[in-house]
C-alpha cells in the first residue's frame, strides 16, 4: 500500500453523511490540535498500544531519511489513552493530509476517561503493509533514529518529548514512550 493514503481514506470511509465524527488521537494529535473541533475529551481505546514503528517522510523526516512516529499495534488487554475530538466531516480534508503517510481511518469504540460512557470514533492506524512502515527495534535504536531525524514539522525529538509531556499532564503511563524518551535524553545531553 502506498504511503499516501488520502484518496484511499476517502474511498474506504466516506463521512459526508454524518453531522459529526469523534476522532481519537494517540500521538501528536494529543498535543497539536491544528484543526477546528466542536469538543474535546480525554478518552482511551482497548486492545491497542502505541509503538514508534511508523516512518515519517513528510513531517518528522524526509523521503530520503524518514523519522519515526507512532502507530498502534493490537495488544489484547492493553489500554491506550489519548484525546478525542468531535469534528465535522469537512475537517478530514486537513486531517487526511496530515495523516497521509500510511495511515488509514478505522472506526473503533472510544471510552471516556473522566466520565462514564463510550462512543464510536475514528482512529488513524498505520499497519505493517504500508510503504512507510519501519517496524520494531530496540528502545536505544529507536531513540537514536529519532535523535538524528528532522523534517518540515521540525526535529523528530520534539514529537517524542512533547508527547511524553502531554501524557504526563494527562497522568498517563506509557512504558514504550517513556523508555524511548529516557534513551533520547541520554543522547541529547
Amino acid at each position: 500500500m502506498s504511503h499516501n493514503t488520502i484518496a484511499l481514506n476517502k474511498q474506504l470511509q466516506p463521512l459526508d453523511h454524518l453531522d459529526s465524527v469523534w476522532l481519537f488521537g494517540y500521538g501528536s494529535l494529543i498535543y497539536k490540535a491544528d484543526f477546528p473541533y466542536l469538543q474535546c475529551k480525554p478518552a482511551c481505546i482497548y486492545g491497542w498500544q502505541r509503538r514508534f514503528w511508523q516512518g515519517s517522510h513528510d513531517h518528522r523526516g524526509t523521503p530520503q531519511a524518514p523519522g519515526r512516529v507512532l502507530t498502534l499495534i493490537e495488544a489484547p488487554g492493553a489500554r491506550c489513552a489519548g484525546m478525542a475530538y468531535e469534528v465535522t466531516p469537512d475537517t478530514f480534508e486537513h486531517l487526511d493530509h496530515r495523516e497521509k503517510n500510511g495511515y488509514l481511518r478505522v472506526f473503533t469504540e472510544l471510552h471516556w476517561l473522566n466520565e462514564p460512557g463510550q462512543t464510536q470514533g475514528l482512529v488513524y492506524l498505520a499497519s505493517a503493509d504500508n510503504e512507510a512502515y519501519l517496524g520494531p527495534d530496540t528502545d536505544a535504536a529507536i531513540a537514536a533514529h529519532i535523535a538524528s531525524s528532522e523534517g518540515p514539522s521540525g526535529p523528530n525529538s520534539d514529537y517524542l518529548l512533547q508527547l511524553a509531556q502531554a501524557l504526563r499532564e494527562m497522568d498517563e503511563q506509557d512504558e514504550h514512550v517513556f523508555a524511548i524518551e529516557q534513551q533520547l535524553l541520554k543522547l541529547l545531553k
